[in-house]
This record gives structure tokens, sequence and C-alpha cells, in this order.
């Protein structure tokens, strides 16, 4: 069983990227499952509170989730053009300590989706998350992108797609995606690595 983990940038509840990532639980292929994290009650980084209180424990409960799987799928909304504030720090604090940095991120496989109501479906988001990517040692998977766009009209008000075109699109993701993580998996045994 391959095991990816599946993060949302936004905390809004009704969430157009929740809906997505939601949305992709079933539609992974067999043999995969996509393990639901959140963000929700992880602070603002504060080095203080860090040094004195060490990790926060929403911040501890989700490195155990990305430890224990096998590739990372990003689901992020696009703010002002660029990444959203709270998946940044998210990101930032499970980049503490610095040493802890390759046990978490090194090597794995990480994809970028992301759905707007606009017309470019956080394509500026995407792009915007590939140097702070390269930064912690991740290998992002460059398959088929997937920007949702005029997402409003992709999802209902119970938040299920109702676009065919987009869940086809969706479906085919998710398969390259975890078609990769499974690469990087044999090529990890190959090279006599225990992968990430």
């Amino acid at each position: 069983m391959v095991n990816i983990v599946g993060i949302s940038g936004s905390l809004r509840s009704g969430s157009l990227n929740t809906a997505l990532l939601k949305a992709s639980s079933a539609l992974v292929p067999s043999g995969v499952r996509l393990d639901l994290a959140s963000i929700k009650n992880i602070p603002l980084y504060d080095g203080d509170i860090e040094e004195r209180e060490g990790l926060p424990s929403a911040v501890k409960s989700l490195k155990s989730q990305i430890v224990h799987g096998q590739g990372l799928l990003l689901v992020t909304p696009e703010y002002n053009n660029s990444i959203p504030g709270v998946l940044k720090n998210a990101i930032d604090w499970l980049s503490r300590p610095p040493d802890d940095v390759a046990r978490l991120f090194g090597g794995r496989p990480v994809a970028i989706m992301g759905a707007s109501t606009g017309g470019f479906g956080t394509l500026s988001a995407q792009n915007a998350w590939l140097p702070v990517l390269k930064s912690l040692g991740m290998i992002p998977w460059f398959g088929k992108a997937l920007h949702v766009s005029r997402a409003g009209k992709v999802f209902n008000e119970k938040g299920e797609i109702v676009d065919e075109k987009v869940r086809e699109q969706l479906r085919r993701f998710l398969h390259g995606f975890a078609d990769f993580v499974q690469s990087q998996r044999f090529s990890d045994s190959a090279a006599g690595g225990t992968g990430p």
C-alpha cells in the first residue's frame, strides 16, 4: 500500500481547495491511500515559543503523518498571485528544527494542485512553491498539471465535483502522481537506500 499525505492550504470550512482534496480520496488508484492532514491548529511560527515550549502538538502530529507517508500532495489556494500564508507557516514549522528537514522532506515526492474562482487556477501559487520545495530537498512531480479555474462552477454546495471533465483531469493527475511515488520508492530500494 502506498500512502500519500494530502494537505489543503486553506482553513476555511467551505474551501474549494479542501473540496478538491476530499474529492481526491475517491479517485486515487487501487493500492494507494490518500491520508488527509490538517494545518488548522498550527499557530503562527514564533521562535520564542519554539525555544520555550518546543514544537506544538499539531506540528508533531503532522510531522508523524508525513514521515509515515511516501508522498506529499499540496493543494494550494492562491492569494495575491502567490502562496497562502497559512500553508507556508505550516511548512515553516515543519522545517524546525533544521536538522529534521532531511528526514521529513529530503527526497520525498511532492505534487501541487489547486483551485481558484479566477481563470488561472492557482498557476502563480504553484510556481511560487517550487523554490520552497527545492530548498527542502523534495522531488516535485512535473507530470500533468492541475489548475482548476472557475472552481465555483466545478463543485456543488456539498463540495462535490459536478464537472466531469475536471473529475477526469483529477483522476489522471492522481494516477500519474501515484505512479511517480511508486517509481521513486523503487529507485530508492534499487539504490540500496531506505527512502524518506
